[in-house]
Order: C-alpha cells, then sequence, then structure tokens
C-alpha cells in the first residue's frame, strides 16, 4: 500500500522558495509559484515572511514585480541546505 505524502513543513516550504527565488537574477512571482509549488495565497504569506526578515528582497521594474535574495538570504539558505545534509545523513527529512 502506498502512504500518502506527508504536507511539507515551514522550513521546506521556505527553502523551496529561496531555492526558486536564487535560480532566477530577477525572480517574478510567477516563476517562484511554479519551482515552489505553492498557490498564490500560501506564496504571497510566505514571501511576505522572507521579505520581512530581509532575506528576501521585492523590487519593481517596469511595472512588473520580482524577488531576489539578500545577502542574509543566501547565507540563510546556505545554512538550510547544511541542515538538509545533515539531517538526511541520519535518513531523515525536513
Amino acid at each position: 500500500m502506498v502512504q500518502p505524502e506527508k504536507p511539507r513543513s515551514k522550513i521546506r516550504i521556505y527553502l523551496d522558495i529561496l531555492r526558486a527565488v536564487e535560480g532566477s537574477v530577477k525572480a517574478k512571482p510567477t516563476h517562484v509559484l511554479q519551482k515552489a509549488n505553492l498557490s498564490h495565497e500560501r506564496l504571497t504569506r510566505y514571501l511576505g515572511e522572507l521579505v520581512e526578515k530581509k532575506l528576501v528582497s521585492e523590487n519593481e521594474e517596469d511595472g512588473n514585480r520580482y524577488y531576489s535574495l539578500t545577502p542574509e538570504g543566501i547565507k540563510f539558505l546556505e545554512e538550510l541546505e547544511r541542515a538538509e545534509n545533515f539531517v538526511s545523513g541520519f535518513g531523515l527529512s525536513f
């Protein structure tokens, strides 16, 4: 019998968003939404938290909104990836 997938943790969602933003110099909301596999409502909420914590910057150019990682966001992403590798070394995930 196949086990249903567990919902993603908040940390996993942050990690997915940060990786989506990192993968683009100017990440548009639609790009992040698709890469992180989130609804518009959830993306708005989580991106708002990351912008508030100054891990992601929100910018506007020619009427288009886009996101990029701040230096703090880059460091946070690196540390999250280190933690992910550590945890997966024990056969666990977050």
